[in-house]
């Protein structure tokens, strides 16, 4: 099958240790007023907010404090990062933390000037047509790749809705901090959930299609990697080597490039979003409780994409074997890594409950670019499967 394709992506990364010594350049080409987007504590803890703020103070920026910022970002705080962007004339956020904290500078940023955002991105995923505020990013967890993406993933708690719309390359962080060194102090448990993240970007695209194409082989790559790198991380959370590794993996695994002549497949990621809506659980512990389940259900349909997963990502001895049975190797493979690496393998322990089942079910978007189109039906039992 013949795609054509369009690549651009305007993110400048500065990557490896001591890279924060760019953030001085780079602040020389923007305004007065930053918007400094972070989260909790822990940018304090491990003296990166001191650092940051000592840089901004003698490039001689009003800092302007955007802090509280929740792991599944919320769009009434939004609204707060946007009255401060208005309050303030902000020229850049700077967004210091993990992909929740740069996903939501992003949508701050698309909604500064505009009216009605969330119903004309979230809902409606339509183009931004106003002035963006400039973002930028240092990055201190890994998993999502917003350093790198125009994504941005957003809770509507009244509407009980988790959205992610992507946004066009004007929005993209102008540039990105990327030091290993800062993921260190990041508990394990969410480390792991940043992990299952990046292959489960990685998988949703890879299950798609049935061409020959580069994309499959650059994600196979990736996902040999992850796994061995974090076989590595459990063991020493200082492991330069492992942590760097993850932390460029998850850049590549959705900064678009691997994407490219995919059709995509993101029915877990809509199935998760709904149970964060729900639940407020860690996004990467959701979709390691529900990959399997839909992988079972849906690798029929895709077998032949299943059984090289098994052969080229987990090097399962083909022989003897019928192609079902080396599909199914490959997924039990999946599920006993993410057993092994102590992740969340049932929704019961994300804080879901039953009754939450047919709600988050029914709000789930239907994904069309799969091996199979899924009826709202099929999510409940799927859901049920790993309560």
């Amino acid at each position: 099958m013949k795609y054509n394709f369009n690549y651009y992506n305007p993110t400048k990364i500065y990557f490896g240790e001591g890279s924060i010594s760019n953030l001085e350049v780079e602040l020389k080409n923007y305004g007065s007023n930053i918007l400094l987007a972070f989260g909790g504590g822990s940018i304090k803890r491990i003296g990166l907010y001191d650092k940051v703020i000592d840089i901004l103070q003698k490039a001689g920026k009003k800092v302007v404090l955007f802090g509280g910022i929740m792991p599944n970002p919320t769009y009434n705080k939004l609204l707060e990062g946007v009255r401060l962007v208005n309050e303030n004339k902000i020229d850049l956020i700077l967004a210091v933390g993990g992909g929740s904290v740069i996903d939501l500078a992003k949508g701050v940023s698309a909604s500064a000037y505009t009216t009605n955002a969330w119903e004309k991105y979230w809902i409606e995923g339509k183009p931004v047509d106003s002035q963006v505020v400039p973002v930028a990013s240092i990055l201190t967890m890994v998993g999502t790749g917003s350093e790198m993406n125009g994504g941005s993933v957003i809770t509507n708690e009244e509407a009980k809705l988790k959205k992610g719309h992507v946004f066009e390359a004007k929005v993209y962080p102008k540039f990105s901090i990327l030091d290993p060194t800062y993921t260190y102090s990041v508990p394990q448990y969410q480390m792991l959930s940043g992990i299952f993240d990046i292959m489960s970007h990685l998988m949703e695209q890879y299950f798609s299609g049935t061409d020959e194409n580069v994309s499959d082989y650059l994600i196979e790559g990736l996902l040999k990697s992850v796994i061995s790198s974090t076989k590595k991380a459990i063991i020493n959370p200082q492991d330069y080597e492992a942590r760097s590794n993850l932390m460029w993996a998850s850049t590549l695994a959705l900064n678009t490039l691997v994407g490219m002549s995919k059709t995509q497949d993101w029915e877990v990621h809509s199935i998760e979003h709904q149970l964060g809506a729900y639940t407020d659980c860690a996004h990467g512990m959701g979709l390691a409780a529900i990959s399997i389940p839909y992988y079972k259900h849906i690798y029929r349909y895709g077998l032949a994409k299943f059984a090289r997963f098994a052969r080229e990502v987990w090097y399962i001895d083909e022989t003897n074997k019928t192609e079902e049975e080396l599909a199914l190797a490959g997924i039990e493979a999946l599920s006993n890594f993410i057993k092994d690496s102590h992740m969340v393998t049932r929704l019961r322990d994300l804080g879901a409950t039953k009754e939450m089942l047919p709600l988050i079910a029914n709000s789930c978007d239907i994904e069309t670019s799969g091996y199979k189109i899924l009826t709202k039906e099929e999510i409940l039992s799927i859901l049920e499967e790993c309560y």
